[in-house]
């Protein structure tokens, strides 16, 4: 199983860094767009969706957001989208892990597929938006949630005792949440002093924030959105427990599937992008 891991992470990041840096905007959305529409496919089969709706729905996510890359709605600037994105994250994503698993098949199957949809597509469109404000600021996003997961990982093994949501995510610890705001909080710190020493091609999130917000607001950013990546996660868990599945699915090897890697990544693009554009 590790070693299913280790390769399909290496063949994901040969495929992937190659299109984040090319000055070209296409190879990076074409390659997104082929991720969300997966992911597309496996939200609508994890909620009620058969074989040949569910493809239909990948399919529909990703030409929609082709069409909003075409329509000129991939920018740098304000977005009603990250708006919206950042209330239905917060309200939704509190109501959803205060009822359980139980209640989300009482949901009608089309509501799900509307709130799946809509999800996907803002976070895709976060996504290819921060490519377009540049590589440093797109990774620093990136890296965030993937600090704040290992982080987590680690002082939850270390230091977990009080669960965080026992019926959804079994292994996900109050002190592992704790463990990875403060990685958050650390590599932030390091990243600003690297973006006073280096001058990338763009500002990071963190000095962004920083900028906007002084240090008293970049902690408390950083926190909110470790804490939404959380909440990505496991609303996630949700669906998958309330479908009765393990995995989101079998595309990668060693993983599952691409809504299982890119979970957290859902709320804190469309969060990221709205918080820098104030």
């Amino acid at each position: 199983m590790l070693k299913q891991r280790v390769i399909t992470a290496v063949v994901l990041l040969l495929i992937l860094l190659p299109a984040m840096f090319a000055p070209m905007a296409w190879p990076f959305a074409l390659i997104t767009l082929l991720m969300i529409g997966a992911a597309g496919w496996e939200w609508a089969r994890l909620n009620a969706a058969g074989s040949a709706l569910a493809i239909g729905f990948g399919v529909l996510l990703a030409a929609l957001c082709a069409g909003a890359m075409a329509a000129g709605w991939v920018h740098p600037g304000a977005s009603p989208a990250w708006w919206l994105a950042f209330a239905v994250w917060v309200l939704g994503g509190a109501l959803a892990l205060r009822v359980g698993p139980s209640a989300w098949p009482q949901l009608p199957a089309v509501a799900r597929w509307v709130l799946g949809f809509a999800a996907l597509w803002t976070a895709w469109l976060a996504l290819a938006s921060a490519k377009t404000i540049g590589v440093n600021y797109l990774l620093s996003v990136l890296c965030l949630v993937w600090a704040a997961d290992i982080a987590a990982y680690f002082g939850g093994k270390a230091f977990g005792r009080r669960k965080v949501a026992l019926a959804i995510s079994p292994g996900k610890s109050w002190e592992g949440v704790w463990s990875g705001m403060l990685g958050v909080l650390v590599l932030a710190g390091a990243w600003i002093a690297l973006d006073r020493s280096i001058q990338p091609d763009s500002a990071s999130l963190y000095t962004l924030l920083l900028q906007r917000f002084g240090v008293v607001g970049l902690v408390l950013s950083l926190v909110f959105l470790s804490a939404m990546s959380v909440v990505g996660d496991l609303v996630e868990s949700l669906v998958k427990r309330a479908a009765g599945a393990k995995d989101s699915s079998g595309l990668l090897p060693g993983h599952g599937g691409v809504l299982d890697r890119v979970d957290a990544l859902l709320p804190v693009f469309p969060i990221a992008m709205a918080l820098s554009s104030l």
